[in-house]
């Protein structure tokens, strides 16, 4: 089942050069990845420093895989030196999912 991963963090002000590299550099890596379909960013409009980034994942397992990845960890550690704390993640399967065991 395709999901959509939902991950938001909340930025320290003033390293946007540093903040949108590994971004990228994230994005490309999971572009090489099994599963991976799509991704998005959004920055709030009113707050630059709050991020919402959607993934598109063609199952669970693939995304855990790529959660899990080492290089995802590595960049995922770089990050979070610029944040002001620790981002959140959300897993939503497309469609309902009511009735599954």
């Amino acid at each position: 089942m395709i999901v959509k991963v939902i991950i938001k963090r909340r930025f320290l002000k003033g390293r946007d050069k540093e903040i949108i590299a590994l971004l990228n550099r994230i994005r490309t890596a999971a572009m090489q990845q099994p599963g991976y379909i799509s991704g998005e960013t959004l920055t709030l409009a009113d707050n630059p420093q709050l991020m919402t980034v959607i993934a598109t994942w063609q199952s669970v397992g693939e995304w855990e895989a790529w959660k899990t990845n080492s290089e995802r960890r590595q960049i995922e550690a770089m990050l979070e030196v610029f944040q002001d704390g620790p981002a959140q993640y959300e897993e939503y399967i497309v469609g309902t999912n009511l009735g599954a065991k």
